[in-house]
């Protein structure tokens, strides 16, 4: 078990928890891995977030600082949100078109609907409507980036705000004398390797906390909703496995001209703990580790795109939601326009602008699309059953895209690469020169 690779390590983890779990749910012993095995996995996902927001304020700044060039930032800054935008609505019209073609929510009958309505009621899920839920605004959103106060943003783990202060602050260090910026930067250099070395030591956890979370996750799913809502569910995972395959594949090889199976086994530790963890901030450490250390993107690059990326990129939830939005509105007998689905996509990509990436926020993200065409927000309790599920799902896919992005600008910016270089020129620095005359010169 000791030679086998951490990704190995994981997979092994991940399909051992699924029988168990699986077992456990049918042999009546659920509950007790609920109770007493899945504390472990809480514990690891508490681990790996209790470093997040202070790995993301630090590689941030020191990654901003390192760019020199001002211009150089806001050109990746720019070309960033465009494609985490522009990826956002294809992901959103894929998933709209796959469900106006599959039809999901159709055919059920009377005596399976009220079935499904009577296990909504019972499991509570769906948000009620109110002000938390209306769409947010181009404005709000700009205004909310701005911290009134950058601690309390760190204390309460504000992404978006940590992100901004971050930068601002990394900004600021080139502008001002060298001499004072030196001292500043190397502490934060120091603090970078501080909290990159943590995240090593808790990934040695990772196995057992994967084991111990989906385990829990599928000795809690019951089977037979998942039977009645199977159409839909197929629906889902179809779009996330067309989506990830043929949308990102061609990303790679058109525009960041990189080799496809080299990026997917390179990001696949990344992709099983956002698996299990549901949850794009908790994976990002991992996310970084596997971009500077098996996809050769410089470090900031790295922690600048999938920073930003783990709170306002989200393809796999905006195709959920289309395809969510389209099965609601089919269950209820609801026609949507052409015009009203173009409200699903604008409205599923300004939400992912503003919802971070945390396990069930695509349900609010969800509830504020269903509100903008007017469709009963009392659906979502009927898909609540196999959500955790299709959001572990996903939310791969959310980390995936996330990394799909970064590739492309570090290739645009011939940072791609830049990282494995550095580190072989390190190694080669510290071996020692042969002597002439020996073997080695030979």
């Amino acid at each position: 078990m000791r030679k086998l690779q951490m990704h190995t390590k994981i997979l092994l983890a991940l399909v051992a928890g699924i029988g168990f779990g699986f077992a456990a749910n049918r042999l009546g012993f659920g509950p007790f891995v609920i109770t007493y095995i899945r504390p472990v996995g809480t514990a690891f996902i508490k681990l790996i977030s209790m470093v997040v927001v202070p790995l993301v304020f630090v590689a941030l700044l020191v990654g901003t600082a390192s760019l020199k060039d001002i211009r150089s930032l806001g050109r990746i800054g720019v070309r960033t949100l465009i494609l985490y935008v522009s990826m956002t609505a294809i992901s959103v019209t894929i998933g709209l078109t796959l469900a106006n073609m599959v039809r999901p929510g159709a055919g059920f009958s009377q005596e399976t609907k009220q079935q499904l309505l009577d296990g909504a009621g019972t499991q509570g899920g769906a948000p009620k409507a109110g002000p938390a839920l209306d769409r947010p605004s181009i404005k709000d959103l700009l205004l909310n980036i701005i911290p009134a106060n950058p601690v309390r943003s760190l204390a309460e783990g504000e992404m978006l705000q940590t992100i901004f202060f971050a930068v601002l602050m990394g900004i600021c260090l080139t502008l001002i004398p060298p001499e004072r910026a030196k001292p500043v930067t190397a502490f934060f250099e120091g603090a970078n390797e501080i909290f990159v070395k943590m995240v090593h030591v808790i990934m040695q956890l990772a196995p057992y906390g994967v084991f111990a979370l989906i385990a829990a996750v599928v000795a809690d799913f019951g089977l037979g909703i998942l039977v009645l809502l199977i159409k839909y569910c197929a629906t889902v995972l179809c779009g996330l496995l067309l989506y990830m395959l043929v949308v990102y594949s061609a990303i790679l090889k058109l525009l960041a001209r990189t080799g496809v199976r080299r990026f997917f086994r390179g990001l696949r530790p990344a992709q099983l703990v956002a698996f299990s963890t549901s949850s794009s901030a908790a994976t990002l450490p991992v996310t970084l580790k596997c971009a500077t250390e098996n996809l050769g993107v410089a470090p900031s690059v790295a922690s600048f795109m999938l920073s930003v990326g783990a709170s306002v990129n989200m393809d796999g939830t905006a195709l959920y939601q289309g395809v969510a939005t389209v099965f609601i509105a089919q269950f209820y007998g609801i026609h949507l326009e052409v015009g009203q689905q173009l409200m699903v996509v604008l409205t599923a990509t300004l939400a992912a602008l503003g919802t971070v990436g945390i396990p069930g926020a695509g349900v609010v993200m969800l509830a504020m699309v269903l509100r903008s065409v007017g469709v009963p927000l009392e659906g979502i309790g009927v898909i609540m059953g196999v959500d955790r599920f299709l959001d572990m799902c996903r939310t791969a896919v959310n980390v995936t895209g996330d990394s799909v992005c970064m590739m492309v600008i570090a290739a645009s910016e011939g940072q791609l690469d830049a990282a494995l270089a550095s580190r072989q020129t390190q190694q080669e620095l510290q071996t020692p020169p042969a002597q002439v005359g020996s073997p080695e010169e030979v």
